[in-house]
């Protein structure tokens, strides 16, 4: 549905003749015409040879054109392989019809998951026409709906070569290059500082005797060509990523090492020894660390790569030469943290205020985003989530110093098989300003050898972001200084972890120590170590759970928003329930609900044969509360889209809590046969009063299909029934920016260190970016 199918070539109303005929059934194309199509200087046969092969011909034509006609797009798209196969010379006056039978096909065949069918198809397409970009982007958009992002790109690709003015291959490229080199690739080609330190580090290992070389993660190959241009004698390379190995083979062979570097198509977990490499290596360098350090799983990979690719470390002590050992670029890396206030962190992960239009926010639920350090609510999917913190909206307040949370060092094999079953380290953190504790942020240092390293701290000019572990719960309170922060660093499941985190405040450690007569609690570390779950989140059991994106979360804390929604529901309702006596038709719904929860009235069964129920449907992409706040505001019956059950039930809740009837809020998932297609009838006879369409993402984009379901929804209305919202403004600006220049694209060869990179990377660079208030520029025009 993200993607966009080139459109046809012949201008509107144009059949596929060049007449003005239909496409289906175009009357011009007669014996005579396909006797003209015949290829020039072709033998000619016997008279009725070919008169015969002429109607064999026309009669196919015909019959895939009646086929299409009816429906039937498989028969038809076989008709046209066969009329095709007869009369090649026809191809490009049948092309358009041949190609809208093949998507119609298609979609059908996807429809009944018959995969491999829909690849054939293709194939038989692509055989009949390789130099057609059409179809070359409408199967790079199936390969992509089912996952094959790298294969989708290729056809894509492929697609932009042909026809370099085909929009929509393009437009659909640019999506799915977010996905195959992610914008980081950028930013850290153009550290030029990060690119010098690590050549300098590879080049004093080769100088050193370290002649074999592994790159764990080559990405476009820059470490490897480092490594061949210091003087290894062997250098191999190895990459997951389909599309990063393919452009890493570009890039080398670019700079005229292809001989002499070898790139394998795999993990690094995968290569065998001689199958792959012909023996142990020397040397081992990676960067395949995030901003957690660990989160890419260089710890696993690292422990593999000492058991079976790499030759032993070096002995603690041995001061002879090096030759005969291994060793690993980086040496190791030392983790640091500091506890944070930071609104804009806050507002995306904690929800913040009691009351969301009208509706009182229950403290029976609690609230929380997948970012959580537990890690053990499958919906978890990491235990932080990044930000670059020196450009982050409205800035961040340090309430700790700077702290040594954990040393890793990567040239240990005992130490890293020992990282994952450490005990958790406990540190005592003393506050240092009063504040609201929202997250603790973490970097790190990669120590590169004894003199090279790289910082990816929140007040360096680095390309890396940093580790944002959010504060959810009721533990988000203010701190104050002499106050000490307890927190739990490990790694778990190859992650790094703050939890069990817990406020000590001056009165706790007071009363602790009246309390206390045992010595052996007067070092402040044991006494944190008893006080450590003094101030954690509730229990779960005891309350409702909801888990919400950041941007859902956000959009609760948003009272702006939603206090333009409700007086926009106000506004409405109040024109589809004009109130004669003057009373406001808010007063009439409250005094309604109360009456609907003491005597369970429902309105299909009202006594009032005047009263005419209106139907509100909230088709907003994630949670909403606006079906809540035009409940509470009238006695209508609202819909929800929510799909998860979870948040059904804390819909409900929520509901029942601010008195509104159960009668008044359905979910309109459980009425539907087709998920598919939210936009129905509320029932057989009746339409919709109000539809809510979600109509701007939050990044800032207008959501894909909107023109269409605002055109479908109109139809769905009363006569006087309304959509919200009613129109949308775009405005812009023209901003200058280099930040944004170094994430778009790889500025020349003087950041790579005059290795050439960027023609090859920049063929995945993206037209447009979302966020742009996050990223450092300067307005050079009027809001527009």
């Amino acid at each position: 549905q993200r993607f966009r199918r080139c459109s046809p070539g012949a201008g509107a109303g144009a059949g596929v003749f060049g007449c003005s005929c239909c496409c289906c059934c175009c009357p011009c194309v007669r014996p005579s015409v396909l006797m003209s199509a015949q290829r020039p200087g072709r033998r000619g046969r016997s008279g009725s040879g070919s008169r015969g092969r002429v109607r064999l011909v026309y009669r196919s034509l015909q019959s895939a054109q009646d086929y299409l006609e009816s429906g039937d797009h498989g028969t038809a798209f076989a008709h046209y392989l066969l009329l095709l196969n007869l009369a090649p010379e026809l191809k490009e006056i049948i092309r358009e019809s041949f190609q809208n039978t093949l998507f119609k096909w298609a979609e059908e065949l996807n429809s009944l998951s018959r995969i491999q069918d829909i690849f054939d198809c293709y194939e038989q397409a692509l055989e009949l026409y390789p130099n057609n970009e059409v179809i070359w982007n409408s199967m790079g958009e199936h390969l992509f709906s089912m996952g094959f992002r790298d294969e989708a790109a290729g056809y894509f690709h492929k697609a932009i070569k042909l026809n370099p003015d085909c929009a929509d291959a393009r437009e659909n490229f640019y999506r799915v290059a977010n996905w195959l080199v992610e914008r980081w690739h950028f930013l850290m080609l153009n550290d030029k500082k990060r690119n010098i330190a690590y050549q300098r580090a590879i080049q004093k290992a080769v100088q050193s005797g370290c002649m074999s070389v592994l790159d764990i993660g080559t990405g476009t190959g820059i470490l490897s060509m480092f490594s061949k241009k210091a003087g290894a004698c062997q250098v191999y390379a190895c990459e997951l990523s389909k599309t990063m190995y393919e452009l890493a083979c570009e890039v080398v062979a670019s700079n005229e090492m292809a001989s002499e570097i070898k790139i394998l198509h795999m993990k690094s977990l995968d290569v065998e020894i001689p199958k792959d490499l012909s023996s142990r290596v020397s040397l081992v360098v990676t960067e395949t660390v995030d901003a957690g350090l660990f989160g890419e799983g260089i710890v696993e990979s690292l422990i593999h790569a000492w058991k079976y690719l790499l030759l032993p470390p070096k002995p603690a002590g041995h001061e002879g030469p090096t030759e005969g050992f291994g060793r690993v670029i980086p040496l190791h890396a030392v983790v640091f943290g500091m506890a944070v206030e930071c609104k804009d962190i806050r507002r995306h992960h904690r929800v913040c205020i009691t009351d969301v239009g009208g509706i009182h926010v229950n403290e029976a639920i609690t609230w929380y985003s997948p970012v959580n350090s537990k890690l053990c609510n499958g919906d978890a999917a990491e235990p932080y989530t990044t930000e670059r913190m020196r450009q982050v909206p409205g800035g961040y307040t340090p309430l700790t110093d700077h702290f040594h949370a954990m040393t890793i060092d990567f040239n240990s094999p005992q130490d890293l098989e020992e990282l994952t079953d450490r005990k958790p380290c406990r540190l005592c953190l003393p506050v240092i300003k009063e504040g609201m504790l929202d997250a603790i942020v973490a970097w790190f240092v990669l120590q590169l050898d004894d003199e090279t390293s790289l910082s990816t701290g929140p007040d360096e000019e680095t390309c890396w972001e940093q580790a944002v572990y959010p504060i959810q719960g009721v533990l988000g309170q203010t701190v104050k200084c002499g106050d000490t922060l307890v927190v739990d660093v490990s790694c778990k499941n190859s992650y790094l972890v703050f939890h069990s985190i817990a406020v000590l405040t001056q009165e706790n450690r007071k009363e602790i120590k009246t309390n206390t007569a045992s010595d052996h609690l007067a070092c402040e570390a044991e006494l944190c170590n008893a006080l450590a779950n003094l101030q954690t989140t509730s229990d779960p059991g005891m309350t409702l759970q909801c888990m919400l994106e950041s941007s859902e979360i956000a959009r609760l804390n948003n009272t702006h928003y939603n206090d333009h929604f409700k007086a926009a529901l106000s506004s409405v309702l109040s024109s589809l329930m004009p109130m004669d006596n003057g009373t406001h038709f808010s007063q009439i719904g409250d005094d309604r609900n109360r009456d609907m929860n003491c005597e369970n009235t429902n309105f299909h069964n009202s006594s009032d044969p005047t009263l005419d129920t209106l139907y509100l449907l909230d088709v907003s992409e994630g949670f909403s509360m606006l079906p809540l706040i035009a409940a509470k505001l009238a006695p209508i019956k609202v819909f929800s889209s929510l799909e998860k059950t979870q948040q059904q039930a804390t819909l409900s809740t929520l509901a029942e809590s601010n008195n509104i009837s159960k009668d008044q809020l359905e979910f309109w998932h459980n009425y539907l046969d087709d998920d598919s297609t939210l936009l129905q009838r509320p029932q057989s006879g009746k339409l919709w009063s109000v539809i809510i369409l979600d109509s701007i993402e939050t990044c800032g984009l207008i959501r894909q299909g909107l023109v269409e379901k605002a055109a479908l929804a109109r139809c769905l209305l009363r006569p006087e029934g309304r959509l919200l919202p009613q129109c949308i403004t775009i405005y812009g600006m023209l901003i200058d920016s280099e930040a944004l220049q170094q994430e778009s694209a790889v500025q020349g060869k003087e950041p790579t260190l005059g290795f050439n990179i960027a023609p090859f990377i920049n063929q995945f660079k993206v037209i447009y970016y979302y966020y742009v208030v996050n990223i450092i520029h300067i307005s050079v025009s009027f809001l527009q």
